[in-house]
């Protein structure tokens, strides 16, 4: 489906392809412009991991080594949820992972690209494909990896403190 360029975006629903597999929702991700954030990405970073996964595991958004090798968790972060996985006995291959965001959010600074913190407004017009995923995993465990995964979730009203 070719979305109406007169139309303003305002979501990813608009970028969501008629058949729900994640190897087409993957490939249809890097068509979005349901926000800003895709002007300044390299690419869209889709979920992936065991499809049949009990245990899903949400982050806030990709970082810039995620951004640069199109796949989840795989910068200082990942190392860290790696370390994290083994101490707690879990293989890596057994799980889903993802982000609330698919496009990486920063500011430069020099050369680097530094982090910055999605808009409520850049979460909401991602999570159609953060429903769609969890439609298709189904998993038993859903885990969020921060305030923003969990505010994408279960609202911009939770806090953690």
């Amino acid at each position: 489906m070719v979305p109406d360029s007169r139309k303003p975006r305002t979501s990813a629903a608009d970028f969501l392809p008629p058949s729900r597999n994640l190897d087409d929702l993957a490939e249809a991700a890097q068509q979005c412009r349901g926000c800003e954030l895709y002007r300044n990405a390299t690419q869209a970073v889709f979920g992936e991991g065991d499809r049949s996964a009990r245990l899903l595991m949400i982050g806030e958004q990709p970082g810039d080594q995620e951004d640069l090798q199109g796949r989840p968790f795989v910068g200082p972060a990942g190392r860290l949820l790696d370390e994290c996985l083994v101490e707690a006995g879990i293989d890596r291959e057994d799980v889903y992972l993802t982000n609330a965001v698919k496009h990486f959010k920063w500011k430069p600074q020099g050369k680097r690209r530094l982090h910055a913190k999605p808009t409520v407004r850049e979460i909401k017009a991602c999570r159609p494909w953060l429903d769609a995923e969890l439609e298709i995993i189904r998993p038993a465990v859903v885990v969020c990896l921060g305030a923003t995964a969990a505010q994408a979730l279960l609202g911009t009203s939770f806090r953690l403190t």
